[in-house]
């Protein structure tokens, strides 16, 4: 009987590890399908150097327009590109690895599965919601410790220089524009913008501009460019000279 009883116990016990490896299998099996989905997720939300297409083709018409890029705009993802997108990544925070990524896409204004703006039509007043969050961000880098107001007058000028030939024609445009923004030269355009910068961009995009139509602002106390001073001056907003 104790023989039969051990046995059985063992018998018992072989089927116990069995069943337990069995289920460490099913398991394994189920996280290496969701890292291969993931993966596959990962591979389709971004461009890099092989890539091809019209996302490749907005990215290249992007960097070209703001002096990141010097190549033709022929949707081929090639090393002419990738080193642009390296350079735009270096000068924007960015790591720079030269694949366009979900923060590098933001960067440029567009979603990670088209080659269009980024964000749905519903913004405010015919602007996107990126275009409205885009444009919180520069405020938030440039003129956080400033008023409302000047924050609003921040976001106006942006906007300004959409609507003037001499400037890019997008949101996006004029805020990558090489060298226009400091906010964008160290790297504080990533950050993460309040309430209060999304709700000064909202009112600059629905027609407040307490700049009356200016072009340019600056810092007279941390201003470096001897041409920004030879500006008219329209107003001044806090520590901010706005001008045209």
């Amino acid at each position: 009987m104790k023989k039969i009883m051990g046995r059985l116990a063992l018998a018992l016990a072989l089927a116990a590890l069995v069943a337990t490896g069995a289920f460490f299998a099913v398991q394994r099996a189920e996280v290496l399908r969701q890292e291969t989905a993931w993966a596959a997720v990962q591979e389709a939300a971004v461009l890099k150097q092989g890539s091809t297409g019209s996302e490749v083709r907005t990215v290249q018409t992007k960097l070209k327009r703001w002096g990141y890029y010097g190549g033709a705009v022929d949707g081929i993802y090639g090393p002419q590109t990738k080193k642009a997108v390296i350079y735009f990544q270096q000068k924007n925070g960015l790591k720079a690895d030269g694949i366009v990524g979900k923060q590098t896409f933001a960067a440029l204004g567009m979603n990670a599965s088209s080659g269009s703006s980024s964000g749905s039509s519903s913004g405010t007043n015919g602007y996107t919601s990126s275009d409205v969050y885009l444009l919180a961000r520069c405020i938030y880098g440039e003129a956080r410790g400033e008023s409302y107001e000047g924050q609003v007058a921040v976001g106006a000028v942006v906007l300004n220089r959409v609507k003037s030939p001499s400037f890019p024609n997008t949101i996006s445009g004029v805020i990558y524009q090489k060298g226009a923004f400091t906010a964008v030269d160290d790297g504080q355009i990533n950050l993460t913008p309040n309430q209060t910068a999304i709700n000064a961009a909202k009112d600059a995009m629905n027609g407040w501009d307490p700049t009356y139509g200016c072009l340019y602002y600056y810092n007279p106390v941390t201003a470096t460019s001897q041409w920004i001073f030879s500006r008219e001056t329209v107003v001044t907003i806090g520590k901010h000279v706005f001008a045209i």
